[in-house]
């Protein structure tokens, strides 16, 4: 679908619908602390209060990436490159450490295979080379999945945006870049002219990158430098709801379906009775809460459930935590079950059997310190299998972003972005971690082939939003 120029700039100068929090710096003036390395070989260093990054020979698109991950942000920089060397700023990025896949919906679908270790994702383009004559610096290329998208997929015409692009470049000089990055809108700017501004959510959130392409074997451009500076990143938050709750064109096409409308009760129920607790959660402003009730496990309202069960899904939520917090999103829960207490044994009131996503206040609750190599905290399978301790969290008081994948046999979980667990439940590791567990006296734990899903309530506030759920056409 071809956008209009006069659509294009109203949907750019409209002001962001976001409050924003203070601006930071993602450099220190001083040295890389803070960013890592991957991909190729490319030399990074820094040079009078600048990042430097330097082309190498025979080696691929290396990446200067930020250790933390950002979802809605405006970011803006300067930039100073060799004209003939392609540069770039990925930016809701991922890597990943083994091979997967990504599925394409537009157009003809298809599946791109991307390999581990490689950096994929959202990339806005550094393009001041006169004799390529291109000039799309600020457009927006999808690394490593689809390609172009801003010109190409999701808007832009070649022609004008390299016209454009043409009278606005400073080649071989500093430009200035202003980038936002808000739910499923993307906007670009270019020495203060808007260039993109189109919608896309197949990532909401990621690393910021710094990027060397590569120039093959031609080493007559080896050491050739693209310098930036200025590197100011403003995090921001959705002012108004509009955003939250809500299925983006992407989202619909790809088979998401919402599993809290945002609003009601409905499709979720109370695990100890058919109807929707009484008192204990609440849902205001798109946001679902429960309430502190001591710390005990289903004291107040008690756990929900849906009310449809699932066995092959995928699972997005976003959660909030009070500090020392402690809940969890379970899946393959079985409510007919006797509760049992933190060593095993059977109770009255307690919180309906499950695998569960372990949500909680690392630093503050002393579960973090229990079971066995960490398998209680943040993102961990409770009780089980302990999250990668180079997970990256949100402060008490921000949302957090999960996600829960089962494929056949296989699940994963995954925080802010990163895959933090993934393991088989046909496995030997498996049944020993059970075995090793307060679930070992309970027949065919985790074994199940369905079961609802549940919002825990472990007596601390906490809160969700944005759920939702696809699940494979042949379920």
């Amino acid at each position: 679908m071809k956008i209009s120029a006069l659509l294009i700039l109203t949907a750019l100068a409209a002001p962001l619908l976001s409050t924003a929090g203070p601006a930071i710096s993602l450099f220190n003036g001083h040295d890389l602390s803070g960013w890592v390395q991957r991909g190729g070989k490319a030399e990074y260093s820094v040079e009078a209060g600048e990042i430097v990054g330097r082309s190498v020979a025979n080696t691929p698109n290396s990446f200067l990436c930020t250790e933390k991950t950002y979802g809605d942000f405006a970011l803006e920089f300067d930039f100073k490159v060799e004209p003939a060397l392609n540069s770039g700023v990925q930016f809701r990025s991922e890597v990943f450490d083994r091979e997967t896949e990504f599925t394409s919906s537009e157009g003809k679908s298809k599946i791109v295979k991307i390999p581990a270790g490689r950096v994929h994702g959202y990339q806005l383009e550094i393009d001041v080379d006169p004799k390529k004559d291109r000039w799309w610096t600020a457009g927006v290329y999808d690394e490593a999945r689809r390609g172009w998208l801003y010109p190409g997929l999701s808007g832009g015409e070649a022609p004008a945006f390299t016209a454009q692009g043409r009278t606005l470049s400073q080649s071989g000089g500093w430009n200035h870049v202003r980038l936002e990055a808000v739910g499923d809108s993307i906007k670009t700017w270019l020495n203060g002219e808007p260039r993109a501004a189109f919608t896309d959510a197949v990532t909401r959130r990621g690393f910021i990158a710094l990027q060397v392409h590569s120039i093959g074997k031609d080493s007559s451009h080896a050491g050739a430098p693209v310098r930036w500076r200025n590197l100011m990143l403003t995090e921001l938050e959705p002012a108004t709801e509009a955003q939250v709750n809500t299925l983006t064109v992407s989202e619909q096409a790809e088979g998401w379906r919402l599993l809290w409308d945002g609003a009601t009760e409905a499709g979720w129920r109370s695990a100890r009775e058919e109807n929707f607790p009484s008192r204990g959660w609440s849902m205001s402003d798109g946001v679902l809460s429960v309430a502190p009730s001591g710390g005990a496990e289903s004291r107040g309202g008690g756990d929900i459930i849906t009310r449809e069960r699932f066995s092959e899904f995928e699972l997005k939520f976003e959660f909030k935590l009070s500090a020392g917090a402690n809940s969890g999103v379970k899946y393959f829960v079985q409510p007919q079950l006797t509760a049992i207490t933190p060593t095993g044994a059977p109770v009255a009131i307690g919180s309906s059997i499950g695998l569960e996503f372990q949500i909680l206040d690392d630093a503050l609750h002393p579960d973090a310190k229990l079971g066995r190599d960490g398998n209680r905290t943040i993102a961990s399978v409770y009780d089980l299998i302990p999250a990668d301790t180079a997970k990256k969290t949100n402060p008490v008081g921000q949302w957090n972003s999960g996600r829960i994948v089962v494929t056949g046999r296989r699940v994963e979980h995954w925080l802010n972005g990163a895959l933090v667990v993934a393991y088989d439940r046909d496995s030997a590791a498996f049944r020993e971690a059970i075995a090793q567990s307060k679930y070992k006296n309970i027949a065919g734990f985790g074994l199940w082939t369905e079961g609802p899903i549940l919002l825990q309530d472990h007596g601390d506030a906490v809160s969700f939003r944005n759920l939702k759920i696809r699940v494979p056409a042949t379920h």
